[in-house]
């Protein structure tokens, strides 16, 4: 497989979700109606599920708010490394505007991970580069609709390693 070469879906299902968040009614509606519904999902079940995780790996960010300096939670998909980093991306679902967890990240880059029952503190690192290239290449294979995403806005979509800070 090529660098701009994406894998084909798994199942019948998972073809039809990708064609169907590639477009921009999904892109208006998924970013406020799926954080809730994985927020809700991870109380109700003290911590051990996440909607989204049966699609993609997924996790919770929690960065500190530039302008309040108060904890911010995200749910979001990401891509495990073979070291042990996590990739994630901020495509907003293709909207014009960074998401704001991108934003905190660049302020302040220690952060929070919560994934698969455990915590970890991270340090995010911004990628740049044929860094950056090399990480969308590996996020287009685990998830084609980024594409679409990025097609749909002028921005360059944020994508940021986090590694664990040991703190």
């Amino acid at each position: 497989m090529t660098v701009n070469e994406t894998r084909p879906p798994r199942s019948r299902q998972e073809a039809v979700i990708q064609r169907v968040s590639s477009t921009r009614t999904f892109g208006r509606i998924a970013p406020h109606l799926l954080p809730r519904f994985d927020r809700a999902v991870h109380r109700l079940s003290g911590g051990r599920i996440m909607l989204s995780q049966y699609l993609l790996p997924a996790l919770f960010l929690t960065t500190t708010g530039r302008r309040s300096g108060e904890p911010r939670t995200s749910p979001l998909a990401c891509l495990p490394e073979p070291d042990g980093t996590l990739l994630v991306i901020g495509s907003n679902f293709g909207r014009t505007t960074h998401p704001a967890w991108t934003g905190n990240l660049l302020a302040a880059p220690d952060a929070v991970v919560e994934r698969q029952g455990r915590t970890l503190p991270v340090t995010a690192r911004l990628l740049e580069g044929e860094e950056r290239a090399a990480a969308w290449a590996a996020l287009l294979r685990m998830w084609p609709p980024y594409a679409a995403y990025q097609a749909r806005v002028q921005r360059e979509l944020r994508i940021f390693r986090l590694e664990s800070s040991g703190r």
